[in-house]
This record gives structure tokens, C-alpha cells and sequence, in this order.
């Protein structure tokens, strides 16, 4: 029953994450925001994973440092856009 608890939750909540980054798809901000949760819960369950396994942690700090980088990367991609278009509107700019 414990398991069921464990595993449903944060399926529940990727689930709901996976479904705020298709909706929001106006903003540049809002999906950057909703792929961070994803890769939260994401750590979330790595973490109760290995927890359960009785494995060592090693990897869950190597996603955080991956995660970390993935939302570096984000951010900068947000701030030229911002620069050069003005605002993180995806309609603002075309592909050519």
C-alpha cells in the first residue's frame, strides 16, 4: 500500500507538469518554469528510487548538476531573447 503511495504521487504530479508545459506555450518564462518542475519531480523519484533500491547517490548529484546546467542554459537562452526581440512571446518571432 506504502508503494502505491510512493510511485502514484509524483506520477500524478509529472503527469500534471508534462500537461502545464503543452498548455503554456505563449511564454518563453512559463515553459522554462514547468520543464524546471519536471526535472524536480523527476529528482523526486530518482531519489525515492535509489532510496528504495539501497543504492548509493552519486547519480541523483550528478542530475542535480546536469539539472542545474539544463536551467543555466535556459535562463540565457530567456535573457538574449529578451534582448533582442523584447519580450518571450513565441508568436513575436518567426522561424526565417
Amino acid at each position: 500500500m506504502i508503494m502505491i503511495l510512493y510511485w502514484s504521487f509524483p506520477m500524478i504530479l509529472f503527469i500534471l507538469g508534462l500537461f502545464c508545459f503543452v498548455s503554456n506555450r505563449k511564454h518563453l518564462l512559463s515553459m522554462l518554469l514547468s520543464l524546471e518542475f519536471i526535472v524536480l519531480i523527476s529528482f523526486f523519484m530518482l531519489f525515492i528510487h535509489l532510496n528504495l533500491m539501497s543504492y548509493e547517490n552519486y547519480f541523483s548529484m550528478m542530475f542535480l548538476t546536469f539539472s542545474v546546467c539544463e536551467g543555466a542554459l535556459g535562463l540565457s537562452i530567456l535573457v538574449s531573447m529578451i534582448r533582442t526581440h523584447g519580450n518571450d512571446y513565441f508568436q513575436s518571432f518567426s522561424i526565417m
